[in-house]
C-alpha cells in the first residue's frame, strides 16, 4: 500500500511540474497582409516573384524594342489612326468654318463612322466593327 501512495504522488508531483516547465504557444502571422510584421513584406515579394515560372504568351514572343509584332497589323493600326485623325481635322475645320460636313455613314477599315445634324450640333457616331465599342461624339453649333 506504501508503494501505490508513493508512486502516486511521484505521478502528481511529475505532473505537476510537467506543468510548471510548460509554454504557452502563440501563432503570429508572417504574411503583412494577415497582420504580421510589415518588414517581412519585401522579402515575402521577392521570395514569391523568384518562385515565379509563368511567362505571358503575349510577351514571350516579343522582345524589349517590339519586334515579333505583325506588320500588317501594325499598319492596319497606323491607316486608321491617321484616318481618324484626319477625320477629327476635318470635322473641326468645317463645323468651325463656312461649310458643313456631309450627313451619312462612312465604312473606314475597322471602323463605321455615321455622321449627322440634329437639333444642338453635329453628332458623330464611330462604331468599331472588331469589339464593337462605339463612341458618340457631338460637337454643338456657335
Amino acid at each position: 500500500m506504501k508503494k501505490v501512495i508513493l508512486l502516486s504522488l511521484m505521478c502528481f508531483l511529475l505532473v505537476g511540474t510537467a506543468e510548471v516547465l510548460a509554454q504557452r504557444f502563440v501563432y503570429t502571422p508572417r504574411n503583412p497582409a494577415f497582420g504580421g510584421n510589415t518588414f517581412n513584406y519585401q522579402w515575402m515579394l521577392s521570395s514569391a516573384q523568384a518562385q515565379d515560372t509563368f511567362e505571358d504568351p503575349r510577351t514571350a514572343s516579343r522582345d524589349q524594342f517590339g519586334l515579333g509584332r505583325d506588320p500588317l497589323n501594325d499598319f492596319s493600326e497606323s491607316l486608321n489612326r491617321q484616318i481618324l485623325s484626319r477625320l477629327s481635322r476635318e470635322i473641326l475645320e468645317r463645323q468651325f468654318g463656312e461649310e458643313s460636313l456631309e450627313s451619312g455613314t462612312y465604312n473606314l477599315g475597322d471602323y463605321q463612322i455615321d455622321i449627322r445634324n440634329s437639333g444642338s450640333g453635329l453628332v458623330v457616331t464611330i462604331v468599331d466593327n472588331v469589339t464593337g465599342a462605339t463612341s458618340t461624339i457631338e460637337v454643338p453649333f456657335f
